[in-house]
């Protein structure tokens, strides 16, 4: 989870007292975060640099405190003690406006123009104005900071979203958001004091140790991303760098903030949870200025969208769900403390519902469940009394599985558990196996070992043979797991199935000792051995599959469905694996006995 490192002295004031460490860890554990640290900038450098120095008192003491990873609005010291002034009932939850325009000078609202060419490659943004915006370092340096932390977290190292905030008053609008060829985009970075175009900008960061690794996201792309304003002036080219004309400084007064994205829904949670926890710090106090996005098919939308929605929930499943007996008032109660503005409300079957106005700030809040979570919260798990759950009724499926397991091991087979992600070379090419598409990519893999989800048992268990060839033989093991597979009927695009698998490795192939295990596990299932053809219970007929050798291998007939096959595994596939001996492998697909 995010840990927020914020300074305690001005953490204190903005709660508005003081707090031992032990206070402050319990409002932390009240709250549902975490004091994970306590330690001081000074100390932080000396750790990093291994130096021996001793501390000096004077030394600003830094909390470090771990927030839950959806809780945008927790992510620097504004947002945080704002929630615990709420939470402690010091004040009401904020009421966020969006400015009337129309006054205060400011005659038309701000224009963002979106050429159609941006859908190549980073084809939406959003913006809203802070006006009147006071900074002094320490704001200044949280407001910095809270955009690293959204980069790292919500916008995914800025493939996503990326974020742009600008000094307003050095630019002239309307503004443009085009996506050009990058030998035509040409301005100073930030930071920086020569002109480069954006082709050149590519190669000179790539020794820079922060930016290097965003220059991924467009660099071999033939159109770069890019924001201008009237006079053609470079305000950003996002993912990567801001313009320097419009830095902003502890000076700037009105903030242009700019999210473009891959995911608008992302960049909409981005721009909410900066204009909110920074308009505290404007003239009229949490009011933001819209901005009208324009795109080129004509269509328009006005960002930030600021308004709350309302959720219904039952009082009944909140208090089933915890497992208390608290009243509608008790519960409304609690959720004004988590910043969730409620009331309850009977209607005329008698069931009392509660009315719960889910505020910008509180993207994280879905389902009625978060809902019931801010309650168990707010009302402390330590006062939730422990009670012994209901009998529950154990799944099919996992039943199966633990009477399969039990046979197995009484047959001398020992149980082993492996990885449920593999590389894609071991799910296809090692089984002798072409990709048919049936296997769930990983988007993002930490290593070429983690690339697909497997789809079959086989790759884990040879895998696990391979790394103990020394270990005495005969090896006789077995898994009860589940493979994964695409399939287009389901909402989340793939459906899990559960398979058996066993493998016996030995001096010789062992193909009937997996014969017979096939015949014993049918046996206990109580599937009948039945002629080819008969739909009444199982029987054996010849397959031709590339991970076995040809002549040794059968595949399982149930109901006249095949699920499953056995055989003797092929040298080629014990090759790959690096096992030198024979082995025999049988895996069933045991989902199909529960409609027995």
């Amino acid at each position: 989870m995010p840990t927020v490192s914020v300074g305690r002295d001005r953490l204190f004031a903005a709660l508005g007292r003081t707090y031992t460490q032990e206070e402050f860890e319990d409002l932390c554990f009240g709250f549902g975060i975490e004091l994970d640290d306590v330690t001081t900038e000074r100390a932080i450098i000396r750790k990093e640099k291994h130096l021996e120095e001793e501390a000096d008192e004077d030394e600003e003491v830094i909390y470090k405190i771990e927030v839950p990873a959806n809780r945008y609005d927790l992510l620097c010291l504004e947002g945080l003690a704002q929630a615990l002034r709420v939470f402690n009932k010091q004040e009401d939850t904020p009421q966020y406006s969006i400015r009337n325009i129309s006054k205060g000078g400011h005659t038309s609202m701000l224009k963002m123009h979106v050429k159609s060419e941006t859908s190549q490659i980073r084809p939406y943004v959003v913006c809203a104005v802070l006006r009147g915006i006071t900074f002094d370092e320490a704001s200044y340096n949280s407001f910095i900071d809270l955009q690293d932390k959204l980069h790292q977290n919500i916008c995914r190292r800025r493939t996503l979203v990326a974020i742009g905030t600008h000094d307003l008053d050095t630019l002239k609008g309307p503004f443009s958001y085009e996506a050009l060829p990058p030998s035509s985009i040409s301005f100073v970075p930030l930071k920086q004091v020569k002109n480069f175009r954006a082709d050149e900008l590519m190669e000179f960061y790539k020794s820079d140790l922060k930016l290097k690794k965003f220059l991924h996201i467009i660099e071999n792309s033939p159109v770069f991303p890019v924001i201008y304003d009237s006079k053609r002036t470079v305000v950003s080219l996002p993912p990567i760098i801001n313009g320097a004309h419009s830095a902003i400084t502890l000076k700037t007064k009105n903030v242009l903030i700019e999210c473009t994205a891959t995911d608008l829904t992302k960049a909409k949670i981005v721009l909410n949870t900066i204009v909110t926890t920074f308009s505290s710090y404007c003239e009229k106090k949490y009011e933001v200025e819209p901005v009208e996005v324009i795109y080129s098919n004509g269509e328009s939308s006005i960002y930030p969208d600021l308004s709350s929605y309302n959720m219904e929930v039952s009082l009944s499943y909140v208090n089933d769900s915890i497992g208390v007996a608290l009243k509608a008032e008790e519960v409304t109660s609690l959720l004004n403390r988590m910043q969730l503005s409620a009331k309850h409300t009977l209607p005329d079957e008698g069931q009392c519902n509660i009315t719960v106005s889910v505020p910008p700030t509180r993207s994280d809040v879905l389902h009625p469940c978060d809902v019931m979570e801010d309650v168990a919260i707010a009302y402390g798990y330590n006062n939730i009394p422990k009670r012994k759950p209901a009998s529950l009724k154990p799944v099919p499926l996992n039943q199966l599985s633990d009477l399969i397991r039990l046979e197995i091991g009484m047959n001398g087979f020992t149980e082993v558990l492996t990885w449920i992600l593999c590389s894609h070379k071991e799910n296809f090419s090692m089984l002798n196996r072409n990709d048919d598409g049936s296997a769930v990519i990983i988007a993002n893999p930490r290593s070429s070992d983690f690339e697909v989800v497997r789809t079959s048992l086989m790759p884990g268990i040879l895998k696990t043979i391979g790394h103990n060839k020394d270990h005495p033989k005969p090896i006789k093991i077995y898994e009860v797991g589940d493979v994964a597979l695409l399939d287009a009927e389901k909402d989340v695009g793939a459906t899990n199935r559960r398979l058996f698998a066993a493998l016996y490795c030995g001096a010789n192939s062992g193909f009937e000792l997996i014969h017979g295990l096939v015949d014993r596990l049918m046996e206990v299932i109580g599937v009948p051995f039945v002629p080819a053809g008969d739909n009444t219970g199982y029987y054996i007929e010849r397959s031709d599959e590339p991970e076995f050798l040809s002549g040794r291998q059968a595949s399982i007939i149930f109901k006249g469905k095949q699920i499953g096959n056995f055989g003797i595994v092929h040298p080629e596939v014990l090759k790959n694996f690096d096992i030198t001996d024979p082995c025999s492998y049988v895996s069933v697909n045991i989902e199909n006995f529960l409609d027995m």
